[in-house]
């Protein structure tokens, strides 16, 4: 269904139309010109004013996802153009963009942080059908784009360096819009966050864009879509080229039967209706076509959609007479409902102002608002489950179940009053999902407010922090401007300003009351949290003298806290501060923020890999009996080691000792912890006891502090000092031999342990443990070339970078690690049919005329392979210059393997006088 808005050059051009298309019109009274009337554009505060208390049917929080240069940033300024946001459209090349606002964004042409901006579609005017609900439109015969609805919207980055920003942004949003090159099609990166969305459930259509460039095929890209993506293409539009092989025009909306044709170079507010009568004298081949896409698309709801079988016989079968709107409202039922494989596409081509307008239509009537989305998971306590659970109060009965064991209190846990109800206190609950330093404002923290409102004044306890903040500022934000509101309402992204501790993930809650803390179980309540990828790449960071080392790592923190993503370690030997990141341009973008920006004196080094170290053998058993005295205080206490080789990859099917007391894999390590003769005892509250330990010491804390020695050994390996990896180790604690009455403190048993596993690590050196061995990373490589340059992509990865051949054209999945820190729930895999997919033909597909060529030199081809990381530094440049310029890749860890001995000298050799 298109919408729009008329004015007097509406009118002017509906009365030019055939009868037809006049009733068209009358139809959908939006129809015909889609602009932006002066009087829509209002000042911040005007539109702030207006948000301060909206309907949740009338919000959508959405976001721009895709590969990168497949044109979100260009998409995202036609959407504030035509909605009246702005008055000029801006220029990714121009440097002139709402949302690159960045220096280093403009000067490169790329996203590189998430934008969020807050405008209106349809753009607000006084018309009649503004304060309509959708059930009043759907009784009117309205799509609910013919009332203006709230947009919040977030401009995310493509590039695969800043995966987390993507993350973070997914993380809380309700719907999403995946665009896609009409030339390159599905490329890596987009299943990269497709499957990103998909870890959070989020409801997604595809936009395909650049339909006016050379070597656009929108038929093959749909195909894709269902190949690549493992979901069933719901073609809504089908591309309008001129004479049928010519220049892209327009579009012919499949859901309501209607052509739409822009203007060649103007602005794209002005656009002609044709329906299906006028299509057919117009352009017989696109009538045609548009008949067959709808049938199409009927046949593949009815599929999946009850409802739209009973239309579709309500109307004899007929699937042109099936109503936009039942086609609308299906598709809406598909996308919201659980395992949803129907994924709607939509064409146009941003940069010539065409497709924009019905795309935003599309955002308002398929995509879900805030209160039509899955209940957010929440954790109280030991208890987790959905928002709308703990706001009931179940969520807090069963937290109190579980957390007292006599029958009463059970009791009198299940029978509070409203009064009693801890939740009845709550007055709003927010997630912080990113953190800004800006030079101006300050430490801005955006937020995501799931339930009630924050407002300004208010009191904001951390529950990750146990912190308690005042929010003296609140802003809703238009890319780098901003308006002060007084509160932000359920369902809305806002900022507030001046939250010195809020980190990126951590939930906020409001009470009612003056105590410091909320009452129990409310500060245990978390929303969940924002999972962070690990890093891949490092480099040094030197400050210029020691007396600027302090302002370099209050710097560094800055950085740290607006990316949780980057991570900053210090070498124990050397003393250097590392800089741990996602890629190459992570580290860059991160090395001008913290020089130019944060104003430190320092520089980077070069990026250098995270190697590690490895056990070839097994050591001897080895006890060690610490016993000093530190301020006065003496502490003694012992432990054995024994260190042996380990595979991470390998399901380990022993049984665990019976007198272990921890069995716990860390870092591709494993720690066993045994303590033979420590008789442990539970007694009626579920603690662990034994009568072998002094009484100042539990059988948790001897646990923890032997576990925390043991790793704090693992971090420095005997030979070459890299973190250890791929091995095992056996601590053994006999509470005879090893306990000294009260001498035996906590850290007294970390120090023994870690002194047992350094001495075992160092015996694989001198006696006969067979030594360390160097271990690398190897990535898991996803490359997509042309035709032409495949010969030698593969040549390169198999001679010069030591890399092997997974497959070709059949993509392994990326590594978990690629997209969060801890495995979520994806998808599941359905296998899809390309012959039943339908797709219309491209008119370039198949050349008619002269010798046949064979296959295209642009047709695009995925290498999968496994290359060693320390041969992917620089690669991107060398890969461009064997592809022209055409060829991306992405990557994520796969494993550490073993480095060969003649590679593992040139690697030392190449390492000397860094470590």
């Amino acid at each position: 269904m298109v919408a729009a808005h008329f004015s007097a050059v509406a009118r002017r051009v509906s009365q030019q139309l055939a009868s037809s298309s006049r009733l068209a019109a009358q139809r959908y009274p939006r129809s015909c010109v889609y602009r932006t009337d002066p009087k829509c554009f209002r000042s911040f505060s005007a539109t702030a004013s207006a948000l301060q208390n909206p309907e949740l049917d009338r919000i959508r929080n959405i976001g721009i996802i895709a590969h990168i240069d497949a044109g979100k940033t260009t998409t995202t300024e036609r959407m504030l153009y035509y909605s009246g946001f702005t008055r000029r459209i801006g220029d990714v090349d121009d440097g002139s963009t709402v949302t690159d606002f960045l220096p280093a964004e403009r000067a490169r042409g790329i996203t590189i942080q998430s934008a969020a901006i807050t405008f209106h579609w349809p753009p607000q005017t006084a018309s009649d059908t503004s304060a309509l609900s959708p059930e009043e439109l759907k009784t009117k015969g309205l799509p609910r784009s013919a009332a203006p609805h709230t947009i919040n919207l977030i401009d995310t980055p493509g590039h695969a360096d800043f995966t987390f920003e993507v993350v973070r942004s997914l993380r809380i949003l309700d719907g999403a819009v995946c665009i896609l090159d009409g030339v390159a099609g599905v490329e890596a990166q987009t299943e990269q966050v497709w499957h990103q969305a998909s870890n959070y459930r989020i409801p997604r259509i595809i936009y395909v864009n650049k339909l006016d460039r050379d070597g656009a095929a929108f038929g093959r890209t749909v195909k894709e879509v269902g190949t690549r993506l493992a979901g069933w293409p719901a073609v809504c539009q089908i591309p309008w080229f001129e004479g049928g092989d010519g220049r892209f025009t327009g579009v012919a909306d499949v859901i309501s039967l209607q052509g739409l044709l822009w203007h060649e170079g103007g602005d794209g507010k002005s656009v002609k209706m044709f329906n299906l009568e006028q299509l057919k004298e117009t352009d017989d081949r696109l009538a045609t076509e548009l008949k067959r896409a709808r049938v199409a698309l009927v046949e593949l709801l009815s599929e999946h959609d009850e409802v739209m079988v009973e239309k579709f016989f309500e109307h004899d079968e007929d699937h042109l007479a099936v109503k936009p709107l039942d086609i609308l409202d299906s598709l809406r039922r598909c996308l919201q409902s659980e395992g949803n494989k129907i994924i709607p596409v939509f064409a146009g081509a941003s940069f010539r102002n065409m497709g924009v307008q019905p795309l935003l239509d599309a955002v308002v009537n398929l995509l879900p608002s805030p209160a039509e989305t899955t209940d957010p998971e929440v954790s109280i306590g030991n208890v987790k489950g959905g928002l709308q659970r703990l706001l009931s109060g179940e969520l807090i009965i069963e937290e109190s179940q579980k957390s007292v064991a006599k029958g009463k209190q059970k009791k009198k846990a299940t029978s509070q009053t409203d009064a009693q109800n801890p939740v009845s206190k709550l007055q709003g609950c927010a997630l912080a999902f990113k953190v800004v330093n800006d030079a101006k404002r300050g430490v801005l923290v955006y937020i995501r407010v799931y339930s009630g409102s924050v407002d300004r004044n208010s009191a904001l306890f951390n529950t990750n922090l146990n912190v308690s903040e005042r929010a003296p500022r609140l802003l809703k934000m238009y890319a780098n401007d901003a308006v002060e509101v007084d509160s932000i309402p359920a369902g809305h992204i806002g900022v507030v300003v001046g939250l010195k501790q809020a980190r990126t993930g951590d939930t906020l809650i409001s009470y009612a009351g003056n105590k410091a803390t909320p009452p129990e179980p409310l500060n245990t309540l978390q929303l969940r949290p924002i999972d962070v990828p690990p890093p891949v790449f490092f480099a040094s960071v030197e400050p210029h003298s020691l007396g600027e080392e302090k302002n370099v790592h209050e710097a560094l923190a800055v950085l740290l806290r607006e990316d949780p993503s980057l991570h900053v370690t210090i070498d124990e030997d050397s003393g250097q501060t590392l800089l741990s990141g996602m890629g190459e341009l992570h580290l860059e973008i991160a090395r001008d923020r913290l020089i130019n920006d944060l104003k430190a004196k320092a520089s980077m080094g070069r990026i250098e890999i995270g190697y590690r170290e490895c056990a070839l053998g097994q050591s001897i058993p080895i006890t060690s009996i610490y016993d000093k005295e530190i301020a006065g205080r003496r502490g003694k206490a012992g432990c054995a080691a024994i260190v042996e080789p380990f595979d991470p990859m390998e399901p380990d099917t022993s049984k665990p000792p019976a007198d272990a007391i921890l069995v716990e894999a860390r870092d591709g390590n494993q720690i066993t912890i045994r303590a033979p003769g420590l008789d442990i005892e539970t007694d009626r509250k579920g603690a662990e006891e034994s009568r072998s330990l002094p009484s100042h010491l539990d059988v948790q804390t001897v646990r923890t502090s032997l576990y925390n020695g043991c790793l704090a050994a693992l971090a420095r390996g005997p030979q070459f000092s890299f973190p250890m990896h791929s091995t095992k180790v056996t601590l053994t604690f006999d509470p005879v031999e090893h306990v000294f009455g009260n001498d035996t403190t906590p850290s007294a048993l970390s120090s023994a342990a870690r002194l047992a596993t350094q001495s075992a690590l160092k015996d694989l050196l001198t006696g006969s443990g067979g030594g360390t061995s160097l271990m690398e990373p190897v990535m898991n490589v996803i490359i997509s070339v042309d035709e032409a340059s495949l010969g030698a992509v593969v040549h390169d990865i198999s001679s010069a970078r030591g890399g092997h051949i997974v497959s070709l054209d059949e993509e392994i999945p990326v590594s978990s690690t690629a997209v969060s820190s801890s495995p979520q729930p994806i998808e599941e895999t359905v296998i899809i049919d390309e012959s039943k997919i339908y797709a219309p033909p491209d008119p370039f597909g198949t050349p008619s005329v002269g010798t046949p060529i064979p296959a295209s030199t642009n047709q695009p081809r995925t290498i999968t392979a496994k290359v060693p990381l320390k041969e992917m530094v620089g690669y991107l440049k060398h890969l461009r210059s064997l592809t022209s310029g055409r060829g991306t890749f992405v990557m994520s860890i796969d494993r550490f393997d073993r480095v060969s001995g003649q590679r593992q000298k040139a690697v030392l050799s190449e390492l000397q006088g860094i470590y």
